[in-house]
């Protein structure tokens, strides 16, 4: 007997799809039903009655278009036939696929999904067979993160549904940027509705804010505040990463996670977190927090430069200790000071010999910029970044990429990444150096640089960065790095990458007024909407609408880059004046305060005590990085996590909380 049938297309498909065709559910066909909702927009669903309990361990819908789409877009990476897009990475989901001509996307039917399934839904994507596939089974994690089918689905008896949108277009603007249309129509029948209903939090944010500088400053102050000489003056910061063993509640042994140091890096920047902190002081009149703050900026300040390049963490020496048979780690003081680089790079993980980072060096000359512009006009800042992005211009290679690493004694590039999307953030920075200095030679290398990332890596979705091989999800760093995943017609991508990008071309415009910025930067801004959670699934178990993903091959809902990416999204509605922007970057800033063990999140918090029960009052403010960052949750706390960076949590949440309700007329 033949176990799959086909769907009778609507004739105004047929130009986009080939074949659609599904599995039977045990011997029983589907119910189907086809509806078209707009000239673009079509609904099909699906529905079967089982007399009895099934056991089926797979069932698919193939949807083949009827071109060679040369791109495509799907939420997560599906190497293998055997790999599949668990429901866990369902952000904003969709399958796209594009040539020069047309646009097709399909999209799973939330509302189906919100009254709950008997089994898992997922995606594929074959790009070499052309396929589109949604189906149902159970997953298991494997790498970090894919997510492979599980035997074992199992479905009651009753009515099974399974439902989808195809939409469609011939539209060049809309094959451009294939994402515009499926944010809009996500946010509009979810998104939006749940944003205007309170979520992800509700009321004041400030009560958050004053947990955070609370948790760092009094009841963790023990081991988070860090503060030493340096070079004749007091400098000082909270520490890179402090886990649950650091609780002034917990009663075993402490032991420090990673070895103790203080970044100013592009992900975890102690001088981002300061200005929030200087911004927090001076509104609150709290002297002490700003005079923190005014530490904070020595530190970086005192970063030695080597002809015009920079270290960018200060750590110490650690030691390892045995105590009733386990091995702690804990740190031998700042007496042992020395200065090195993140340790998220191709190269090493001994930030004492790790190489300069272009990247790192460029977010924290912007930081130093937007400080003298914004808080104080401390003449330092200027120097220490002219002197940089001077430096930084002799690098510029004929394309016009900045490279990725620099050799610490040669200072040559050191071939990895030596093209690629970091390359914008150095753009955005020498943009605010020519706005400063009106150095014509500061523009001219910023707009040499976007130019030809909107050349040759937007189009192609080669969102690549440190973050994307050398963090926790290493999956292809040592096979895939510049190259293609071939059956999913993907790179490994970072939404990292996608926000330079964006951001870069939106000051580029600004600065210009050349609308093809703008164009580009939505785009790029769109494709890393696509990892914000346009609705709030009922299987993720905090409140999740505005929170972001990661990339294409991790775990995480809510991500603390979310509090980087809301001024962006905010500043794009405003331009555009689109109101689904502005709600998405007040819905992003907003999810940044959603992991926080405090009263004002009761559901999180119960969440923390059953994972944590030691928790109390003393520990009010502290603040996982991301949830579900392994692929697993469940109701009894799976996904929660056990560190809090101040610098990539709840500092950085405060500090972007803090800004926006400075600079921006806005009920936030």
């Amino acid at each position: 007997m033949n176990k799959s049938r086909v769907i009778d297309l609507d004739s105004h498909l047929k130009p986009y799809i080939g074949r659609i065709t599904f599995d039977l559910l045990g011997e029983k066909e589907a119910c189907v039903a086809c509806q078209r909702l707009n000239e673009g927009l079509f609904k099909i669903h699906l529905e079967f009655s089982l007399d009895s309990e099934l056991k089926q361990d797979d069932w698919q819908i193939n949807i083949r278009p009827s071109f060679n789409p040369v791109f495509h877009w799907a939420p997560h990476l599906t190497p293998t036939e055997n790999h599949i897009i668990d429901q866990h990475s369902f952000h904003s989901p969709a399958l796209i696929g594009c040539d020069d001509n047309r646009m097709l996307a399909v999209i799973p039917d939330l509302d189906i999904m919100l009254s709950g399934t008997p089994v898992r839904w997922y995606m594929d994507m074959d790009a070499q067979n052309n396929e589109f596939i949604l189906g149902m089974s159970e997953y298991q994690v494997n790498e970090h993160v894919l997510y492979n089918r599980r035997a074992g689905a199992v479905y009651p008896s009753g009515k099974v549904e399974m439902g989808f949108y195809i939409m469609v277009s011939d539209d060049k603007e809309k094959i451009f940027n294939p994402f515009r249309q499926i944010l809009d129509f996500l946010w509009s029948n979810w998104g939006s509705k749940l944003f205007n209903e309170g979520y992800p939090l509700k009321g004041s944010l400030m009560p958050y804010v004053k947990h955070t500088y609370k948790w760092a400053f009094d009841g963790w102050k023990k081991s988070v505040w860090q503060e030493f000489d340096l070079n004749g003056k007091k400098a000082g910061a909270p520490v890179f990463i402090v886990d649950v063993t650091q609780s002034p509640n917990y009663k075993g042994v402490r032991n420090e996670r990673e070895f103790r140091s203080i970044w100013n890096q592009a992900w975890f920047s102690s001088l981002r977190s300061a200005q929030g902190l200087f911004r927090y002081g001076k509104r609150t009149d709290n002297n002490d927090y700003i005079q923190k703050a005014m530490l904070m900026k020595e530190l970086a300040l005192s970063a030695p430069m080597n002809k015009g390049l920079f270290p960018s963490v200060i750590a110490t020496e650690m030691e390892e200790f045995v105590y009733d048979g386990k091995r702690y780690n804990r740190s031998r003081g700042w007496d042992t000071l020395y200065w090195g680089n993140s340790n998220r790079n191709p190269f090493t993980r001994d930030a004492r010999v790790s190489p300069y980072h272009i990247l790192d060096m460029s977010f924290t000359a912007f930081l130093m910029l937007q400080w003298y512009e914004e808080l104080e006009k401390d003449e330092r800042l200027l120097d220490y970044a002219v002197k940089y992005g001077d430096a930084l211009t002799e690098l510029q290679d004929d394309k016009g990429y900045f490279p990725a690493w620099i050799d610490t004694k040669t200072l040559k590039p050191m071939g990895v990444l030596d093209e690629s999307p970091e390359t914008s953030m150095s753009s955005t920075f020498l943009l605010k150096l020519y706005r400063i200095t009106n150095n014509e030679k500061y523009l001219d290398s910023a707009l040499k640089a976007i130019e030809v990332v909107c050349k040759e890596i937007v189009p192609i979705g080669r969102w690549e960065d440190f973050e994307t091989y050398w963090s926790c999800s290493s999956f292809g760093n040592s096979t895939h790095v510049n190259r293609k995943f071939e059956r999913n017609n993907m790179y490994k991508q970072n939404t990292l990458s996608m926000f330079w990008t964006a951001e870069a071309l939106y000051h580029s415009y600004k600065i210009t007024g050349e609308r093809k910025y703008l164009r580009f930067g939505q785009r790029c801004l769109d494709e890393m909407l696509m990892k914000q959670a346009s609705w709030q699934p009922p299987y993720i178990y905090v409140n999740a609408v505005g929170g972001f993903g990661v990339m294409n091959c991790d775990g995480e809902w809510n991500d603390a880059r979310q509090s980087l990416f809301a001024e962006l999204i905010i500043l794009y509605g405003l331009e555009l004046n689109k109101k689904e922007y502005i709600e998405r970057g007040l819905a992003a800033l907003r999810a940044s305060f959603v992991m926080m063990y405090c009263p004002e999140n009761p559901e999180v918090k119960m969440l923390w005590e059953k994972v944590w029960p030691f928790f109390n009052e003393k520990d009010y403010g502290f603040t996982m990085e991301n949830y579900g960052h392994g692929g697993l949750v469940n109701p009894e706390g799976d996904g929660m996590g056990n560190f809090t960076i101040f610098d990539w949590g709840n500092g950085s949440a405060a500090a972007a909380y803090m800004r926006i309700l400075d600079n921006f007329d806005l009920d936030v």
